[in-house]
């Protein structure tokens, strides 16, 4: 028996052939351009933000989630606006609190076929969907000033590695990327240091200096307003 993502790509291919398809993936390319020109266009305006990263999963009245609805709260109180995905949970939350502050709330969403929709708390001029992950990814690196990062799943950790790695490579300007909760992520950390760094040197040892673990809220808030202290904020690349 066939299973379902098999028929799904036999579907999609069904009666094309070769030519039709680069044809329409030609085509795509308008699509991908549109999403970048409304991105640039809109973001350009918000000033200088904090992405706020966790899972969509995360339940209001959870540890995790008023702890994000604080950061919000604080980032807007020290006139920083607050960049989520768009979504439920973690996300939710950290627009919640920049919501709450009366401050900037802007929110990333992806259009997914069975679960995101955008949350109540994003400002409806800063409300953006998109259809390509990586245009998203490059809306967050390039209008960001740190990331935030609570506990969550694969899209936390992609966000997470996708920011060290442009780091590392010099592609973006460094920024503070900031991990919430050591419960949640000393295990992770210990495994970059033991495994990457020290038994393989895989990676470099200043290649971690920009990402602190921390507990509170407001030690989180605390790093990303002491690295600003003596550099002008501004657009990553």
């Amino acid at each position: 028996m066939t299973d379902k993502p098999n028929q799904r790509i036999q579907q999609a291919f069904e009666n094309k052939d070769w030519p039709e398809i680069k044809s329409s993936n030609s085509w795509n390319i308008f699509k991908v351009m549109a999403e970048f020109v409304e991105g640039y266009d809109t973001l350009a305006k918000i000033g200088p933000c904090v992405s706020v990263f966790g899972s969509a999963r995360t339940k209001p009245g959870t540890q995790y989630y008023e702890m994000a609805v604080e950061i919000g709260q604080k980032l807007a109180a020290a006139g920083l606006g607050v960049i989520t995905g768009g979504g439920p949970g973690i996300m939710e939350a950290g627009n919640k609190g920049a919501h709450e502050a009366e401050g900037v709330s802007v929110g990333l969403n992806m259009r997914l076929p069975h679960e995101q929709h955008h949350n109540p708390y994003i400002s409806p001029e800063t409300s953006l969907e998109f259809d390509y992950f990586f245009v998203r990814k490059v809306m967050f690196m390039k209008y960001s000033q740190g990331y935030i990062v609570l506990p969550g799943g694969f899209g936390t950790l992609d966000e997470l590695f996708e920011a060290m790695t442009l780091i590392q490579t010099g592609k973006s300007k460094r920024f503070p990327i900031v991990l919430v909760r050591s419960e949640f992520w000393n295990g992770l950390m210990d495994w970059i240091h033991e495994t990457l760094l020290r038994n393989n040197a895989t990676i470099s040892a200043e290649d971690l200096d920009l990402i602190k673990v921390v507990d509170t809220a407001d030690e989180a808030v605390a790093i990303i307003d002491k690295f600003y202290e003596d550099f002008l904020l501004k657009p990553n690349f």
